[in-house]
């Protein structure tokens, strides 16, 4: 039979939308789209490009994935309407997401609009606005790309004083039979492997590993979209010259194939490793992908535990990895839809609120080897691998007093695979403790003596991760001590903060105390109240 003509002309009866981390073609949204009678709705705007600064490979990565998706369902006979941002910023047609869609809805009468839930409480709430100010019909569907819904996540967490990730982790191995024995008890003997997956480089690094797939330099379409963004958003932060990231699905499940296959195997054991000038060492670095519905993550834990029942992969390296998707992906979109929006503005240190990321966060530009490096990697690929998000980047901005919605924000614009959902529990729960404890029960706190076991970066910089004093101090070090100074009250309750209390209490009994806090005041000094680089914040 015949595929319906493409007839961008034809009144809809209904208008699907698809945002641009929803590029599933068996997504809720899609489900029962009848080309005959229905259309789909997608648009790039100036708006979303720059409500927060966007790194240049977000954006393009964003932007070539929804319009070869826009291509994908052309070919089925979908009609789509879409708007293209070009390098002529006049040329918008509405540079804010409602003002494009309100005028399309107004031109094209559909008799309702169809949407999966957006991963954005922004999002949600423009879409609710447009409808109602238009009178128009609009159905938000559940995203189903998840494994746990938001009703049962809300169900398992009402009335808990402590959401714990380990045993939500075991419900949802236990309700989906993943890595279990007949009997129900977890294959191996245990729930999880992180006693095995601790493992540093020592002296020597990381060995010599196959190179990642380089499947996707840029087509032609993708090329055009690099052009426009290359011109339209010159001052936004990293580079596009280097470009290989998945746009379709079929480019993620080659990613996805090359790390089962390749990097699995040592994934565990080294997971938590850093090194110099190797950013993505053994990670799948599928994460763009997934949140962007290009995988399903259901299609990404039936393959890892295929490589380990087939002798392949290890156990601990299998299940770490399933861990981190059914585990800590649900369990963090579950925190952020039943927490709501007020999440975004936890604050649990009252931290300034005008304290912002310094300005090396936008350019890497500092003494400091670790930081430094991380941020080579961030400017170049717009990643980072989760341990130097956490404990390098991460701890700095809660260790500096950053506000949390500041590194938020900061987290939104520099990494590619940054969703508003999977976001903002790690950067305002895990990595800044903004919320207080509901993400993690206490707060990921350490030294430079954290990183120096973990990588090679002391090595090569000009400060001494044990000291907290003096011109060489670590300011890892010194504000590690500072923060646990100027909180030690809030976390003196919390048992697993009771060695960390012990010890800035023997520290509060020295004269070393008072040099520490005058170095942790010049560092804060510096760097909170210092100009920013970044050429604005609004693009």
């Amino acid at each position: 039979m015949a595929k319906p003509k493409h007839d961008p002309a034809k009144r809809p009866r209904r208008l699907h939308l698809v945002l641009g981390d929803q590029l599933d073609h068996r997504s809720a949204t899609l489900r029962d789209l009848d080309p005959a009678q229905d259309a789909v709705w997608m648009a790039e705007t100036h708006a979303e490009a720059t409500h927060v600064w966007c790194h240049k490979l977000r954006l393009v990565v964003f932007f070539s994935a929804m319009r070869h998706f826009r291509d994908e369902l052309r070919g089925k006979g979908v009609t789509v309407h879409y708007h293209e941002l070009t390098t002529r910023k006049a040329d918008d047609r509405g540079a804010d997401f409602t003002e494009v869609l309100r005028k399309d809805v107004r031109k094209l009468k559909p008799e309702r609009l169809v949407a999966m839930q957006p991963g954005d409480f922004r999002v949600q709430a423009m879409l609710e606005q447009s409808a109602e100010e238009l009178g128009v019909g609009l159905e938000v569907r559940e995203d189903d790309h998840f494994f746990c819904s938001l009703d049962e996540f809300a169900e398992w967490a009402g009335g808990k004083k402590e959401l714990v990730q380990e045993m939500f982790y075991r419900r949802m191995r236990k309700r989906d039979a993943v890595l279990l024995t007949k009997d129900g008890k977890p294959v191996g003997g245990e729930w999880n492997y992180d006693a095995d997956n601790r493992k540093t480089f020592g002296k020597v690094g990381p060995p010599t590993m196959r190179k990642r797939p380089h499947h996707f330099r840029p087509d032609d379409l993708t090329q055009e979209v690099i052009d426009m963004v290359e011109v339209r958003f010159v001052d936004h932060p990293g580079s596009t010259e280097q470009f290989d990231l998945p746009v379709t699905r079929k480019e993620a499940l080659k990613y996805l194939r090359d790390f089962i296959e390749h990097r699995l195997c040592d994934f565990g054991p080294y997971e938590d490793a850093m090194w110099t000038d190797a950013p993505f060492l053994y990670h799948s670095r599928l994460s763009q992908a997934l949140n962007m519905h290009l995988l399903n993550p259901r299609e990404c834990v039936q393959k890892a535990i295929a490589a380990y029942e087939a002798g392949d992969t290890p156990l601990n390296s299998v299940e770490g990895f399933v861990r981190q998707l059914i585990g800590w992906r649900e369990f963090i979109r579950g925190v952020y839809y039943f927490k709501g929006e007020a999440y975004l503005n936890s604050n649990a240190l009252d931290n300034d609120e005008g304290a912002d990321v310094p300005s090396f966060f936008w350019d890497g530009d500092t003494e400091m080897a670790c930081v430094s490096d991380v941020m080579r990697s961030v400017i170049k690929h717009a990643w980072a691998h989760h341990i130097p998000r956490l404990m390098v980047m991460g701890l700095f901005a809660m260790l500096l007093g950053v506000h949390p919605r500041k590194f938020h924000d900061w987290h939104m614009a520099m990494y590619v695979d940054a969703i508003d959902w999977v976001s903002a529990p790690n950067t305002i729960g895990m990595a800044t403790w903004g919320d207080g404890g509901v993400v993690g029960t206490k707060p990921y706190a350490a030294s430079g003596n954290y990183i120096d076991k973990m990588s090679n970066y002391c090595k090569s910089c000009r400060y001494h991760p044990k000291r907290a004093s003096g011109d060489d101090a670590c300011p890892f070090t010194t504000l590690y001590w500072d923060f646990l100074d100027r909180h030690r009250d809030t976390f003196k309750g919390n048992m697993r903060m009771a060695f960390q209390v012990k010890n800035i209490d023997r520290k509060r009994q020295t004269d070393e105390i008072d040099a520490i806090r005058a170095k942790a005041q010049d560092i804060k000094r510096q760097m909170l109240n210092e100009e920013s680089r970044k050429a604005g914040s609004t693009g």
